[in-house]
């Protein structure tokens, strides 16, 4: 009888367990599809990024809107205009892309007064505050004369950072990172890091792998 009494709290228990991680998701939801409706006018006029003017006007302007209200306005708005951005992503305060041609995956985070430019990110990534993502390390040149050009004139390439990585704050990545990476913050990668290392300094460097795990 005893055990018959306490099953109803069980199931309610359970049930109480399963149903806030629904509610919570649905909210989330809600609030993405509310967001989407706000950025829809600000990627209509940016030509969903490929206007280039409209649209930087509108990534720095939502790199200024605070708290959680922001974080939900930049995640709508890089939906609609980069080539790929799912919506599980978190683009903190002060944070934008300088160019649509960026892929993320999903579950990226990006910290604060982060300025990134042409890249590919993999899923579970996430990158600390004050990051620079440059799009390759040849976006100047020089003439014959020894004049620099602008960037008009350079070339301009996609970084690729793989997925499950860290990129410590401050860091300036130029290179490709591969997956399964930690940058040290500070660090300055200007050639090719390869999976499951840790590198830092400035040129970066590896000075150990990180452990594979075995299922």
């Amino acid at each position: 009888m005893a055990g018959w009494l306490l099953t109803p709290e069980v199931h309610t228990s359970s049930l109480f367990g399963i149903m806030v991680p629904m509610w919570k998701q649905m909210f989330k939801s809600a609030l993405r599809g509310i967001f989407l409706g706000i950025a829809f006018p600000l990627a209509l006029v940016s030509a969903f990024g490929r206007w280039r003017s409209p649209y930087t006007f509108f990534a720095q302007s939502c790199a200024l809107a605070p708290g959680i209200i922001g974080d939900y306005l930049r995640a709508a708005f890089y939906r609609l205009t980069l080539d790929e951005c799912p919506p599980a992503v978190r683009i903190s305060f002060g944070s934008f892309f300088a160019h649509p041609q960026v892929r993320l995956g999903s579950s990226v985070y990006i910290g604060g007064y982060c300025i990134i430019g042409r890249a590919m990110i993999g899923a579970g990534t996430q990158i600390a505050s004050g990051v620079q993502i440059l799009s390759g390390a040849h976006q100047h040149s020089r003439s014959p004369s020894g004049g620099i050009s602008g960037a008009e004139d350079g070339i301009f390439t996609a970084v690729s950072i793989g997925p499950d990585c860290w990129i410590g704050a401050a860091a300036i990545i130029m290179a490709d990172v591969g997956a399964n990476c930690t940058v040290g913050a500070g660090s300055v990668v200007s050639r090719p890091i390869p999976s499951n290392s840790v590198a830092v300094g400035s040129p970066a460097r590896v000075i150990k792998a990180v452990a594979e795990v075995t299922p």
